[in-house]
């Protein structure tokens, strides 16, 4: 897998942009925001029509040709900017903070990230070296695939 490969790119297609916001984004419970939840905020934030068939639609990459507003309303509910499906170079580093969020719902993952915010540089350094060599290690059991190259919860 190259670096460009490693980023999560928001170059992907709005279907895929979207998708990710359910992905990531979710309830307190940890659940996914459902389509009619998400489409009904939509309705009343622009007061268009809004379904949450068409919103399955524009999610799955059936319909791809939303409005602005519609845009606008999907990135309000989700809270992220705008630019996350307008502009690539934003939408690409709020993508990557979306992975970040997403990464960080893990229990186990947020304690060693909490941990690890008081080591020095020299303990970082060890830190990354050990996961580099876990990840090779899962690596070659799991046939290559490493465990960042599969999205949490599969």
């Amino acid at each position: 897998m190259t670096d460009e490969q490693d980023r999560a790119p928001a170059e992907g297609t709005l279907g895929e942009r979207i998708d990710r916001l359910f992905q990531v984004v979710r309830r307190p419970t940890g659940e996914q925001h459902s389509h009619e939840e998400v489409a009904r905020a939509c309705r009343e934030s622009t007061g268009e029509s809004f379904s949450s068939a068409y919103l399955w639609q524009l999610r799955t990459g059936r319909r791809t040709n939303p409005t602005k507003r519609h845009l606008e309303a999907l990135a309000g509910f989700f809270q992220v900017p705008p630019a996350y499906f307008f502009d690539d170079e934003r939408g690409t580093a709020i993508a990557e903070e979306l992975e970040l969020l997403g990464a960080l719902r893990n229990n186990a993952v947020r304690e060693v990230a909490l941990r690890a915010v008081n080591l020095s540089e020299e303990g970082l350094g060890t830190v990354a070296d050990i996961i580099d060599a876990i990840e090779r290690r899962e690596a070659r059991r799991t046939g290559g695939e490493r465990p960042r190259d599969r999205r949490p919860g599969e």
